[in-house]
């Protein structure tokens, strides 16, 4: 009879268990689901919800950045970011947005910078320990995440 009643213990235990992480994630979802929140990621971790509390209190900046076919998206970054920093970020962006439309992919990123490069106002950011201030990036800023050859005409046009 003992066995019986610790084996029922623990289907219960494990039940309650279930449904409280269940309510969790449908309290999660509901909230990320408000407009006011669209701006956090469906998944956020610590650090995504950590940038955002910095970008509304004003030590972090929103960096919008121009890709080659003409979209943009938006990375919050530390005011004392540099250039390696925004990286990570826009690594992070990448992924996350190439996992929602099309699952796993596996993007070489040694291949990516070696093609690419960011720049802002006719300046390149080659220098990964430089701060982004330094090239004059500031909240709202816009940079390019372009080719190299891409970059030089795309400037010409201006």
């Amino acid at each position: 009879m003992e066995s019986g009643a610790k084996e029922e213990e623990k289907v219960m235990g494990y039940n309650s268990k279930n449904v409280k992480k269940a309510a969790l994630h449908s309290t999660l979802t509901a909230l990320l689901d408000d407009p006011i929140l669209a701006d956090i990621p469906k998944k956020p971790s610590l650090s995504d919800v950590d940038a955002l509390i910095n970008l509304e209190l004003g030590s972090a900046m929103c960096i919008s950045i121009l890709k080659l076919d003409g979209t943009s998206f938006d990375v919050a970054v530390m005011n004392s970011a540099t250039v390696k920093d925004l990286k990570l970020a826009i690594k992070k962006k990448v992924v996350e947005l190439e996992q929602s439309k099309m699952g796993h992919r596996h993007i070489s990123w040694r291949y990516v910078w070696a093609n690419f490069c960011l720049a802002h106002h006719n300046e390149k950011l080659l220098d990964d320990g430089a701060a982004l201030q330094g090239f004059g990036v500031r909240n709202n800023s816009l940079v390019l995440f372009f080719t190299l050859y891409c970059l030089k005409r795309f400037w010409e046009t201006f």
